[in-house]
C-alpha cells in the first residue's frame, strides 16, 4: 500500500493566506489472493481525507465512483482507453509479479502486535495524533 500526505505545518499558500489545515491523499493498490494465483482481484483506492472517492475493481473491469467527487474523474477515466488498460493488466503486472517476486510476505501467518499511542504534535498544546506501532509480524525466521 502506497501512502502520500503532504502536510506543512504554518505554510502559507501563493496568494499569502494562511491555511486552515491539512488534507491527505492516499491510492491504495490491493491484491487479492484466492488459493495462490488461481484467483486473483486488483483494487486500486483513491481516497481524500479518509473517505474513499473512487476506485477501480479488476472484477468489475473499470473504475467505479464511491462519491459525487469521484464521478467526474470515474467518467473520465473509463472513457480513456489507456488509463482503463493500464488498470485491468495490473492483476498480471502488479499482483501475479508481486506474488512471485514476495513469497516471504505472502506466506507470513505470524500474527503482529499492535499499539496505538496519542502523539502530541511539536506546534500544539493538545494531544492531535496517534501513532500506531505494529511490530512481530516477520516470518519467524527473521526475528
Amino acid at each position: 500500500a502506497v501512502l502520500v500526505a503532504l502536510v506543512v505545518p504554518g505554510a502559507h499558500p501563493a496568494g499569502g493566506e494562511e491555511t486552515k489545515g491539512f488534507f491527505q491523499f492516499s491510492m491504495v493498490p490491493e491484491c487479492q489472493y484466492l488459493n495462490g494465483t488461481e484467483r486473483m482481484r486488483f483494487l486500486d483506492r483513491y481516497i481524500h481525507n479518509r473517505q474513499q472517492f473512487v476506485h477501480f475493481d479488476s472484477d468489475v473491469g473499470q473504475y467505479v465512483a464511491d462519491t459525487e467527487l469521484g464521478k467526474p474523474i470515474a467518467d473520465s477515466w473509463n472513457s480513456r482507453p489507456e488509463v482503463l488498460e493500464n488498470a485491468k493488466t495490473a492483476v498480471d503486472t502488479y499482483c501475479r509479479h508481486n506474488y512471485g517476486a514476495a513469497p516471504f510476505t505472502i506466506g507470513r501467518r505470524v500474527e503482529p502486535k499492535v499499539r496505538v499511542s496519542p502523539m502530541q504534535s511539536s506546534s500544539l498544546p493538545q494531544t492531535d495524533r496517534l501513532a500506531c506501532y505494529v511490530t512481530g509480524f516477520y516470518p519467524a525466521e527473521i526475528e
